[in-house]
């Protein structure tokens, strides 16, 4: 049986192609802008408003270009933040993975990787953008926030060539103070 290669051209590609680098316009503090996306593991509509009050929220960005094609300094990110998931949730924090694959990809990655974390998916890429992650060669760029429990940022990391992702521990520690 010939199965055909993974397609890392896909017309959100081009939307991303030309690079933007990322910026720190959402000041510490702020409220986080509110997000409304589907839930691919879980089958559910995700709104960000809906956890102030509850318990505070990490959200990752993450790269992945296509279905099983991911960018070589997130895949590694993408498998810890599964593995410590129970970790942050026995913390008293949700976990929201953003990717900008479709709903299809994104089901794939969520099969691919057997994840146990919420996969959000942003095919407009507009949750990207109004957190100002950037972009650059066909995939907007990975970055985490920590919101507390009111929804307010209180941590910020954007992608760097130096330090690509905040560490599941780095994280966990952010949360440990709220």
């Amino acid at each position: 049986m010939v199965t055909s290669a993974p397609r890392v051209v896909t017309p959100n590609f081009f939307r991303y192609l030309l690079p933007t680098p990322a910026r720190l316009a959402l000041s510490i503090g702020s409220i986080a802008p509110d997000l409304t996306l589907w839930d691919v593991t879980h089958q559910r509509t995700v709104r960000l408003a809906n956890w102030r009050g509850k318990r505070p929220v990490v959200l990752a960005f993450t790269r992945i270009f296509a279905e099983e094609v991911y960018c070589p300094f997130c895949f590694p990110h993408i498998v810890a933040m599964n593995e410590a998931y129970d970790q942050f949730r026995n913390a008293g924090a949700e976990v929201f993975m953003i990717t900008s694959t479709n709903k299809r990809q994104s089901q794939g990655v969520v099969v691919d990787l057997q994840l146990q974390l919420p996969l959000l998916c942003d095919a407009s890429g507009k949750t990207f953008r109004a957190y100002h992650t950037g972009q650059a060669l066909g995939a907007p760029l990975p970055a985490q926030f920590v919101l507390d429990s009111q929804g307010r940022l209180r941590y910020c990391h954007l992608f760097s060539f130096l330090h690509h992702n905040s560490a599941p521990e780095r994280l966990l520690q952010i949360v440990g103070q709220l």
